[in-house]
């Protein structure tokens, strides 16, 4: 379906991923107290369920999940490995220094695309990204604990290898053209049951225990555990992958600014520059789908 869909198109697409991640951190905390890994287990499972019911009508769509071991490798890989070392990290490193490193990944996505066939590195994509890191940087400076421990340098090397583990499942979706988005399907369902064998092993289970708690879940599963990965594969595979690198610099600032609606942070002068920074990293990274000319 994905070969149908315009590079402008695409990248408008991937760019509702970014919208839907921004919800991620608000929607955990209304989960309540579910243990990482089974709430990954929960809402892949949800995500799979999400891509499988577009299949309705398209018999012909499960056959995107008879894919090369590749394929297979570096989607199961991306997802489940990214998460995986997302949770490690939050678990042993502070979450603002953890967060901070973690947000690399935009930047690496754009640099690295200066890797793909046919795609070329101009200087306003790097700049675009570089003020989106430096807005990242100011978002969690007022956050920063100080000095970190001995013991907490494993989590902040995880965070450090799941940016580059995220960077490189994004630009090589792109090498994969081929595979079609309906497969993302398969690559959740699996993660789905890494997860639950992870968690069966080091974590106690813990059901939601109200209505809002179950919603939440459930919202996570269709919306930044599900659909979002879905759009952020046709953006990569279709779109401009240099303008959705440097606009995922969004991400965390929205996620606090849903933070703040929501009564969980509270607003800051650090907040407001690390807006104008990122917001004006994207717009130079995207000049040139927004300012296009008209032919």
């Amino acid at each position: 379906m994905t070969k149908l869909i315009i590079p402008r198109t695409a990248t408008l697409i991937g760019l509702t991923a970014i919208l839907m991640w921004s919800l991620l951190a608000v929607m955990t905390v209304a989960t309540g107290t579910i243990p990482a890994f089974q709430l990954a287990a929960m809402t892949f499972a949800i995500g799979a369920l999400v891509g499988s019911l577009s299949w309705v009508g398209r018999p012909e769509a499960i056959r995107a999940l008879a894919q090369s071991p590749l394929a297979w490798i570096v989607g199961v890989g991306g997802l489940f490995g990214y998460h995986a070392l997302y949770f490690l990290a939050l678990r042993f490193a502070p979450p603002a220094e953890a967060g901070l490193l973690n947000y690399l990944w935009p930047l690496l996505i754009v640099l690295f695309s200066a890797l793909l066939p046919g795609e070329r590195l101009a200087p306003h994509h790097v700049v675009g990204a570089a003020l989106g890191l430096g807005g990242t940087v100011l978002l969690f400076a007022g956050n920063r604990s100080g000095d970190f421990a001995p013991g907490q340098v494993p989590g902040l090397v995880a965070a450090f290898v799941a940016a580059f583990v995220w960077a490189s499942y994004s630009v090589m979706s792109r090498r994969l053209k081929s595979v079609p988005t309906d497969a993302v399907a398969g690559f959740c369902a699996v993660t789905a049951l890494l997860a639950a064998l992870v968690h069966a092993g080091v974590e106690d289970t813990v059901w939601p225990g109200t209505l809002l708690q179950w919603l939440a879940v459930i919202g996570l599963g269709i919306g930044p555990v599900g659909a979002a990965f879905y759009a952020w594969d046709i953006g990569m595979k279709r779109g401009d992958i240099r303008v959705l690198g440097a606009a995922s610099y969004a991400t965390p600032l929205l996620s606090t600014s849903f933070l703040i609606l929501a009564g969980f942070a509270k607003p800051s002068a650090n907040i407001a520059l690390a807006a104008i920074l990122i917001a004006g990293g994207g717009l130079i990274a995207a000049k040139d789908m927004v300012w296009r000319k008209k032919e």
